[in-house]
């Protein structure tokens, strides 16, 4: 996958830009505080469940991502992101497998978290 912007993979290391990166620089997408704590929220639950265990959160020009991993090791199972430029298209949130291809995308965040949002059904 080659990226025509210039930025590099969110799913890299980048312990350079890590220690940067304290506050975003103006002109940089980032996830506000209401949409943070929904995504941290649903973490949470899951890293109580022994599901995950690590994450990453990337502020790029074009997009935020919050890549979620099952091991630190390994490429991210899920990436949330965040690109205004098709707010008015698709949705600006998208939640994107590890093969890359776009399991949800929409106009609101919790609706596009549901389809990792696994709640036990009743049978």
């Amino acid at each position: 996958m080659e990226l025509i912007s210039g930025d590099s993979d969110p799913s890299e290391t980048r312990g350079a830009e890590r220690a940067s990166a304290a506050a975003p620089s103006p002109g940089r997408v980032t996830f506000n505080r209401l949409e943070l704590n929904r995504i941290l929220n649903l973490y949470g639950r899951m890293v109580a469940a022994g599901e995950w265990r690590d994450y990453a959160i990337d502020f790029l020009r074009d997009r935020a991502v919050f890549s979620i991993f099952r091991r630190s090791s390994e490429v991210p199972l899920y990436r949330i992101e965040k690109d205004p430029r098709l707010a008015r298209r698709q949705g600006a949130y998208s939640v994107i497998a590890t093969s890359g291809l776009i399991l949800r995308r929409g106009h609101d965040l919790d609706r596009v978290l549901l389809v990792i949002d696994r709640k036990p059904a009743l049978v």
